[in-house]
């Protein structure tokens, strides 16, 4: 008897695939991911101020590469 799993690890334990759901539970930690510079509230008054803070956030987030930039 076989059995074939979605959630594995290959060969040399140097990868793990997820087919099935991965699932964080709380007070789980993961490390090792990118992180985004910090980004203040949005204090805009206009809609112009307001692009300016979201082109901002959207630049933070590209350059930590948890967005990838065209």
């Amino acid at each position: 008897m076989s059995y074939n799993s979605k959630n594995y690890m290959q060969q040399g334990a140097e990868k793990w695939v997820i087919g099935g759901a991965l699932e964080v539970l709380p007070g789980a930690t993961v490390t090792g991911l990118p992180t985004a510079a910090y980004q203040a509230d949005s204090v805009a008054t206009t809609i112009e101020g307001l692009v300016t803070d979201f082109n901002a956030l959207l630049a933070k987030l590209k350059a930590s590469g948890l967005m990838a930039d065209e």
